[in-house]
């Protein structure tokens, strides 16, 4: 006999009241918006799905509902979603809260924004287990969350479970965040983008993790993932979604490797591969100016027995008109020397010149000469915008600070600006939640390019981006480049990416430079263990059709 699906979703509707406008009339709930469309499929337990689509294609919302989230938020949700046999639409708060972490757990795409940020990361799990084990003890709940801990391989988990979020790195966080969701044994793990921020060796550990658990336990898994390349290398199954809709659906090697649909060939074809060679801008000058030059540059954080190096001893330099790449794993030190280099964080020791003169020991008042042409582009753009100060604001700060225009002239080159990097002028007075990730993201762009800089320093522009909106930003820091002559430092984890627009490629680890060459060169032989293993652990598209499957057929 077929098992019974452990989740069955049956013209599952998602709609979001789209508040008051011409479009929506006087009532706030007068028109809706539909952000997941008659929905339907089926996953049978210890089968893994793959959730796929560019940034509002509706499969995150569709991934919250399978575990009630939507309830009290004035979603109008219709349709049919039953996981282990339970309807989670007809529900009560008791039974939901029952079904949510004890049969079904999720795991969220932000953890720093998902923990608690003043309670340990150990009691935070704890409550999880005693609200799932009633009868069991603080003592016992404890010793759970340390074995969870472990069980996602954070090391010396029992101490570490005392700490806080913000004392564990970015992918430790993730990792705490599947702790979590494990400390009941779900039967059904749905994870929203878990490794969207993470380097390529701790994203091969989680998903090497994901695929234990699920051999281990029989937990089936819901992967919702603008990755493709880790789709292929993760799921059975792949689900497309577009504008909410499912746009193809089935085996994950039929999918990748002979789509059917036009919209599915559009994303594989906007995945960076890895094989893919940098296209120098016509005219660029390998040999050209030295703009900026770091010589051991080092940075400690903390004072006496608790001082940590993050960078010590790093020299780089940085050309005009080129590209360079950095690479390494969470805690390597690539944005905190990123940090350094336009300034924004003052280095322990070492020289640092731009243009041969020394700006590293500058004071803030004689460094605002300098502050137009070193600029940075930072990897979150909700963070980095004031949400009270429209984008046009924001954009025009820089320019204002120069002081060398008036105000009407300040309006014209914003908007100039905005229509620059492929936004809309008319946006001028638009406020950053108002935006895509791609769109505010270029805002961000925009922002750094307001002041004519020679040099900006990307820290993770893409990271948490689509294939194909990375792909139109990537795009545009290349006609940026081409068209204004500016040096770009490019930090990323996502080394396909690095590999299309750098010239040259700088890899880090422990706070030190372990290789350095021209990009083209390093990728196809390189010299280090540790430059080896990161592109080992890059995952591929070409996996599903090498070999086996991880789990059975969803």
């Amino acid at each position: 006999m077929t098992p019974q699906p452990l989740v069955a979703v049956d013209g599952l509707s998602v709609a979001f009241p789209a508040g008051p406008g011409p479009e929506a009339g006087s009532h706030p709930t007068a028109g809706l918006v539909r952000a997941v469309d008659d929905l339907s499929f089926t996953l049978r337990p210890g089968a893994a799905l793959g959730i796929v689509g560019e940034s509002g294609s509706g499969k995150s919302t569709a991934a919250y509902a399978l575990l009630g989230l939507h309830r009290g938020t004035g979603a109008h949700v219709t349709g049919s979603v039953r996981v282990a046999g339970h309807d989670v639409q007809a529900a009560d708060d008791a039974a939901l809260r029952r079904l949510r972490g004890g049969t079904a757990a999720m795991v969220f795409q932000d953890p720093l924004s998902s923990l608690d940020p003043y309670r340990a990361v150990g009691d935070q799990i704890a409550e999880v287990h005693r609200l799932h084990h009633r009868g069991a003890s603080r003592r016992a709940a404890r010793a759970r969350a340390a074995e969870v801990l472990d069980r996602v391989g954070i090391p010396d988990a029992a101490r570490r479970a005392r700490l806080r979020p913000h004392e564990f790195s970015g992918g430790m966080r993730q990792r705490a965040l599947i702790a979590m969701a494990l400390a009941c044994a779900p039967r059904l793990l749905v994870a929203d983008e878990p490794t969207t921020a993470l380097d390529v060796t701790v994203q091969d550990q989680i998903l090497g993790l994901l695929r234990e658990l699920r051999e281990e336990n029989g937990m089936g898994l819901i992967l919702v993932t603008h990755d493709l390349g880790v789709a292929a290398d993760s799921v059975d199954e792949l689900l497309v979604m577009k504008d909410g809709r499912a746009v193809e659906h089935g085996p994950v090697r039929d999918v990748l490797g002979a789509p059917r649909e036009p919209y599915s060939r559009e994303l594989l074809a906007a995945v960076p591969r890895i094989t893919e060679r940098r296209q120098r801008p016509a005219g660029a000058d390998a040999d050209g100016e030295v703009l900026l030059e770091a010589t051991a540059l080092r940075r400690e954080f903390g004072r006496g027995k608790q001082t940590v190096t993050a960078v010590e001893g790093t020299s780089l330099t940085v050309r005009a008109g080129e590209t360079v790449g950095i690479v390494g794993e969470s805690g390597s030190g690539k944005t905190t020397l990123g940090r350094m280099l336009v300034r924004l964080l003052e280095p322990t020791g070492g020289e640092l010149y731009y243009r041969g003169r020394s700006i590293g020991g500058l004071k803030e008042r004689e460094l605002r000469a300098f502050r137009s042409e070193l600029q940075m582009v930072f990897q979150d753009p909700v963070s980095s915008l004031n949400p009270r100060r429209s984008i046009g604001e924001s954009i025009a700060d820089p320019l204002r600070a120069a002081g060398k225009l008036g105000e009407a002239q300040i309006v014209g080159r914003v908007r100039e600006l905005l229509e620059r990097v492929g936004l809309d002028p008319a946006a001028y007075h638009r406020y950053p939640h108002e935006f895509s990730g791609g769109q505010r993201q270029r805002v961000g762009i925009a922002r750094a390019l307001a002041p004519e800089p020679k040099l900006i320093v990307c820290d993770e522009p893409v990271s948490a981006l689509d294939v194909t909106t990375q792909a139109q930003v990537v795009r545009l820091l290349g006609e940026l480049q081409r068209d204004l002559g500016i040096a770009l430092v490019f930090i990323a984890h996502d080394l396909a990416v690095v590999r299309q627009v750098s010239d040259r490629l700088v890899v880090m680890r422990g706070g030190r430079i372990v290789e350095e060459g021209p990009a083209d060169d390093v990728y196809e032989r390189p010299r280090h263990a540790y430059t080896q293993a990161l592109l080992a652990a890059v995952p591929t598209l070409e996996r599903p059709a090498t070999t086996a499957g991880h789990g059975p057929a969803a």
